[in-house]
């Protein structure tokens, strides 16, 4: 009874890139509106608007990132990441040894 009210996150749904860039061609016929279309296929209109916004960048309609430097800049953030913390690794390793050594 404690958990009235209270709603659980629901998960993450993903996409195909065929299937957003059919949504996408929908949106650019302009036989129905971003919103509509998103009510039509039940997806947020934050969402379509998103993917609308993408293919526009990745055909180089508009400033931005396109899909695959999002995800190179994704990995290479990743890396770096996982590099720092082998370098902090290393540093405590050094100087552990060093006191060790003395």
């Amino acid at each position: 009874m404690g958990s009235m009210g209270k709603k659980k996150p629901s998960a993450r749904r993903s996409f195909t890139p065929e299937f957003k860039a059919e949504i996408v061609e929908l949106c650019r016929r302009g036989d129905r509106s971003v919103g509509q279309v998103a009510k039509d296929f039940g997806l947020t209109e934050t969402a379509v608007r998103d993917w609308v916004k993408q293919a526009e960048v990745n055909a180089g309609e508009r400033d931005g990132l396109t899909s695959s430097e999002r995800e190179e800049l994704t990995r290479l953030r990743r890396e770096n990441r996982r590099l720092r913390e082998d370098v902090e690794s290393l540093k405590r390793a050094t100087a552990f040894f060093a006191t060790e050594t003395r």
